[in-house]
């Protein structure tokens, strides 16, 4: 039975992460095991019956999450049928009971916090941005066997003050279809708020991308761009130059997945929700 069959639904929150190297990207792909795929099974065997999830932003194969967003609804008789104890809180009770489905699946996903929200909390509509993470080891000490899972090894050194410059040449409301992989609809038209990169203590090159949402391929087209002018193949101004001209080509270098991390999703405070989902479902031109 549908939420919608038994009056409102229960929109629940969802906050996880995941190991992006142990599945084939976010969405559910037929005999492909995906981060999708799990976790809506692990609801479907709480719940008795499919759920439809509603993500904040698709991530590719192998790119991972330190706080992905997602919303569920649920039936009240659902939602209140959690605790077996009436005393619980249903969402402290979710979140022990996915945990202990999920426990058989490696420990690759996490579902670390759930609440009740209002039906205005869309969690991919109402967000304000989302930032992403890439590592990148270009020489030998910055090469971490412990964090191999999660960082791009490069053979070549690269010119980090180079790729920042660069990086800064590009945010702003732009069409950055020079950057992101064409679908039938939907623009890609774009907010990039912010695109840093700097060296960290320990030698990694760590680039973080904003935007108010990013189209297919966007952040690792960005980083494997800005990667080219650090080592010297492309002079700079070039991710400028490409933006003058917003279609995707055989120019186009991807960043290795690995390295991408979704570290988080904004959103605004209840009483802007509906207003923000609204902005966000009109067409850009």
């Amino acid at each position: 039975m549908s939420p919608a069959a038994e009056g409102s639904p229960v929109r629940v929150r969802l906050d996880l992460a995941y190991d992006g190297g142990a599945f084939h990207g976010w969405a559910a792909q037929p005999g492909l095991r995906t981060v999708e795929g799990v976790l809506s099974e692990a609801l479907a065997t709480l719940i008795r019956r499919p759920v439809k999830l509603t993500v904040a932003g698709r991530t590719d194969a192998g790119v991972h999450a330190a706080q992905q967003t997602v919303h569920v609804d649920l039936t009240d008789a659902e939602w209140q049928g959690l605790p077996r104890r009436s005393a619980e809180d249903p969402a402290t009770v979710l979140i022990r009971r996915l945990s202990g489905v999920l426990a058989g699946e490696d420990g690759a996903v996490v579902v670390y916090a759930a609440q009740r929200v209002g039906t205005d909390f869309d969690a991919r509509f109402a967000a304000l941005s989302r930032r992403y993470i890439y590592r990148i080891a270009d020489h030998l000490e910055a090469r971490s066997p412990l964090r191999r899972a999660d960082t791009a090894w490069h053979r070549q050194r690269l010119d980090e003050l180079l790729m920042h410059a660069e990086a800064a040449s590009v945010l702003g409301l732009h069409d950055f279809g020079s950057f992101c992989r064409p679908r039938e609809t939907g623009t890609t038209i774009r907010q990039l708020q912010e695109f840093t990169v700097r060296r960290d203590t320990d030698g990694v090159i760590r680039a973080e991308v904003t935007a108010d949402a990013f189209c297919h391929h966007m952040v690792r087209a960005l980083v494997g761009a800005v990667m080219e002018v650090g080592e010297g193949r492309r002079s700079p101004g070039w991710l400028a130059e490409r933006l003058e001209t917003p279609s995707w080509d055989e120019k186009v270098r991807l960043a290795p997945a690995r390295g991408l991390t979704l570290a988080g999703v904004e959103y605004p405070q209840a009483d802007q929700l509906a207003a923000r989902t609204a902005q966000t479902r009109a067409v850009r031109r």
